[in-house]
C-alpha cells in the first residue's frame, strides 16, 4: 500500500488540474488584483515603470502563467512568497526574467540567467525568443517543489528542501506562501495573459 501512495497522489493532483480552470489576474485593462505600484496598462499589457507590482493576494501553491516582452538589456523578476516588504529576492525568491543576449549581461553567474532562482538555482539557456518577441513562461510552485517552462521547454526544477540544506542563511527559501509580484528593475518589461490556477496543499 505504501508503494501505491506516491502514484495515488499524482492521480488526485492530476485530476484536480485537469479538472480546475485558471483565474485570471489581469483584465487587460488596469491594475485590479495587484497594489497599485509605479506600471501602467497599455494596448492591453502591464508596462513596468519601475519597482514592485504585488498580487493583493497571497499563494501557496500553484501554476502562474503569464506572457512577456522584454525591451533590448530588459531586466525584471517574477517574485514568489513574497512577504510584502524587503528585497522580493531575499526576503522571498526571484526568478530572472531577462535579456540574456545584451552585452551588458556578457558575464553573468549562471544563476543570473533567464528563468534562474536567483542566488539559489541556475536554469537552462537557449529558450528565449528574439528580443521584441512575445514568450510564454509557465511556473508551479507546489510545496518544495519549483518548476519553470519557457516557450514549451522546461528550463528549471527544483527542490528548495535541498536548496535550504546548501544555503541555510536565504530566509525567502524557507517560505512557503506569500505574494506574487513583477520586480522593477527600470526597463519596460510588459506582460500579459496572466492566469493562476492554484493547487492543493504540496507536500
Amino acid at each position: 500500500m505504501k508503494n501505491l501512495m506516491p502514484f495515488l497522489v499524482f492521480v488526485i493532483l492530476s485530476s484536480f488540474v485537469l479538472g480546475a480552470k485558471p483565474v485570471s489576474l489581469f483584465n487587460g485593462k488596469d491594475l485590479s488584483g495587484w497594489r497599485k505600484a509605479n506600471y501602467v496598462v497599455e494596448d492591453g499589457a502591464i508596462v513596468c515603470k519601475g519597482g514592485n507590482l504585488v498580487s493583493e493576494k497571497e499563494y501557496s501553491n500553484y501554476v502562474f502563467e503569464f506572457e512577456f516582452l522584454l525591451p533590448p538589456g530588459g531586466n525584471n523578476g517574477l517574485g514568489i512568497h513574497y512577504p510584502g516588504k524587503g528585497d522580493a529576492a531575499y526576503a522571498g525568491m526571484e526568478l530572472q526574467i531577462l535579456d540574456n543576449s545584451h552585452k551588458r549581461y556578457a558575464k553573468l553567474k549562471d544563476y543570473q540567467y533567464h528563468g534562474s532562482l536567483y542566488t539559489l538555482a541556475a536554469a537552462k539557456r537557449g529558450h528565449l525568443k528574439p528580443v521584441g518577441e512575445w514568450n510564454r513562461q509557465k511556473v508551479t510552485v507546489n510545496g518544495p517543489l519549483i518548476k519553470v517552462e519557457l516557450n514549451g521547454t522546461e528550463i528549471l526544477s527544483a527542490d528548495l528542501d535541498e536548496i535550504n540544506q546548501a544555503k541555510p542563511k536565504h530566509k525567502g527559501a524557507k517560505r512557503r506562501s506569500g505574494h506574487i509580484c513583477f520586480c522593477g528593475h527600470g526597463a519596460p518589461v510588459k506582460f500579459r495573459n496572466i492566469t493562476i490556477l492554484e493547487l492543493p496543499e504540496g507536500k
